[in-house]
């Protein structure tokens, strides 16, 4: 099953530090959600304590699943990650159900959802681009925000494709950048944080008054916004085969990625209640009156930065730095994502153009494929709604994977080394199993849906299987 780590595979060049891994994998995690989704967790469960437990429980479950991805990673150093890991453990068509619904919904949806992020707030700077009228060409109507967000898809497409130094450059660049904003926010809320939210929040009671059963379903639910805002750090296990020594490098950069970005969120959430109420008024007329449950449009960062700034102005500075933010996420997403469609090619289960590396030695034509439908996705405008499928879906592959150690063991007769096996493995399935179960009473729609999503790929399967047998008798 070990792969030797060179020289690279299928004329990919090995390009990529620990340093470069470490800021793919912090970069493609650190999007918007870390400035918006508090706000949302804080309505289901209105106590600070709540709020922080949720964060650091998402946390705790993203840096052990990417301890178990490390171990898979460098027992499997191909590019395609998750396709690859499952496609051995578990047999190819388990692995080419991920690939699909990666294609499919997760990577590309995640980054129209990602690159609408960058329009919407770029209209906090240009209201020109929210405020002016659409673009209409005979039935099609697009938005403005439409339109720069697949500007952004279709530069960043452009960019990777000429070459991975590109991509990495912009990459490290927006990562230490976006980092740098996190950090600066949470040193100002830290030290210039109100008096009057701190002690509100500090004497609010933990209990809430639910009993076991609804504090846990509604545990659960909130979840979904701090799993999806420390999402994609699996990431840089697509692009194994352009990592320098991928057996050590890949599980050292999942384990400080995750662990530094989860310890900036916590971090990110102490400075909210340093600064603002958690409970607050939705009609308040004082913007800190509507405290961190309904700040305006779910905008937390931008919220605490008006409070410690005393001014409107700083309304733009987030703008800023959220555009930043996810633009350095989108980059992370489409440099990555399109190795996952070349390793399906590259086995004959994916369309035989995405099989390909350009003279730049990277899958372009993997690459545009991706833009293209996460363009379609941008303009169609229902990225939202698939968003509610990608964290479910992403779950059930997480619980197979890490799951797969207990079969890598087994298979190799080796107990795996530095995770924690095999008690962390067995946490980690049973925490992500009850929240997969608990997901299913709370937003049972969107949980069928993403088995839905998944199953849709075994006819593509079996139709791209046969094509390929077809070939090889030929």
């Amino acid at each position: 099953m070990a792969v030797p780590d060179a020289p690279a595979e299928g004329g990919f060049e090995r390009r990529l530090g620990l340093l470069d891994a470490t800021l793919l994998v912090a970069g493609s995690m650190i999007g918007s959600g870390i400035f918006i989704v508090s706000a949302d967790i804080a309505r289901r469960l209105p106590a600070p304590a709540w709020l922080l437990g949720v964060w650091a429980f998402a946390g705790a479950l993203t840096v052990a699943g990417a301890l178990s991805y490390g171990r898979l990673a460098a027992a499997m150093p191909r590019a395609g990650g998750g396709y690859v890991y499952l496609a051995e453990l578990y047999g190819p068509v388990w692995g080419f159900l991920f690939g699909w619904t990666l294609v499919l919904v997760i990577q590309t949806g995640t980054i129209a959802a990602v690159a609408v992020a960058f329009a919407t707030f770029a209209g906090a700077c240009l209201p020109a681009i929210t405020d002016g009228p659409p673009f209409r060409a005979g039935p099609l109507v697009v938005s403005r925000v439409q339109t720069l967000a697949v500007a952004v898809i279709v530069a960043l497409t452009a960019l990777n494709a000429q070459g991975l130094e590109s991509g990495r450059r912009v990459q490290n660049l927006f990562t230490l950048a976006k980092v740098g904003a996190l950090g600066a926010l949470v040193v100002l809320g830290l030290a210039f944080g109100n008096e009057a939210a701190r002690r509100a929040n500090v004497t609010a009671p933990f209990e809430t008054g639910l009993a076991l059963l609804p504090a846990l379903l509604q545990v659960g639910a909130a979840m979904v916004g701090a799993l999806f805002s420390a999402d994609a750090w699996a990431n840089v296990t697509f692009a194994a085969g352009e990592v320098r020594d991928p057996r050590r490098t890949i599980p050292r950069a999942l384990v400080l990625g995750t662990g530094t970005v989860c310890l900036l969120y916590l971090a990110t959430n102490v400075a909210y209640l340093n600064v603002l109420p958690l409970q607050g008024s939705p009609d308040g007329s004082d913007p800190w009156a509507r405290g961190i449950q309904y700040a305006a449009a779910d905008r937390v960062g931008t919220a605490a930065i008006e409070e410690l700034s005393g001014s409107r102005a700083a309304t733009q500075l987030m703008a800023v730095a959220v555009m930043v933010s996810t633009f350095g996420c989108a980059n992370g997403l489409v440099l990555a994502g399109a190795r996952v469609a070349w390793a399906m090619a590259r086995d004959g289960l994916f369309f035989a153009s995405a099989r390909g590396l350009n003279a730049a030695r990277v899958p372009g034509r993997a690459l545009w494929l991706q833009g293209l439908w996460a363009s379609a996705l941008a303009l169609s405008g229902r990225y939202g709604d698939l968003l509610d499928f990608v964290v479910i879906a992403e779950l059930l592959f997480y619980l197979g994977t890490v799951g797969g150690l207990f079969v890598l063991a087994h298979r190799t007769g080796e107990r795996p080394a530095g995770v924690g096996y095999p008690w962390l493995q067995a946490l980690y399935v049973a925490a992500v199993g009850v929240l997969v179960l608990v997901l299913l009473v709370t937003k049972p729609r969107y949980t069928w849906g993403s088995l839905a999503v998944i199953g849709s790929g075994v006819p593509f399967y079996w139709w791209w299987r046969g094509r390929a047998r077809a070939t090889v008798s030929a």
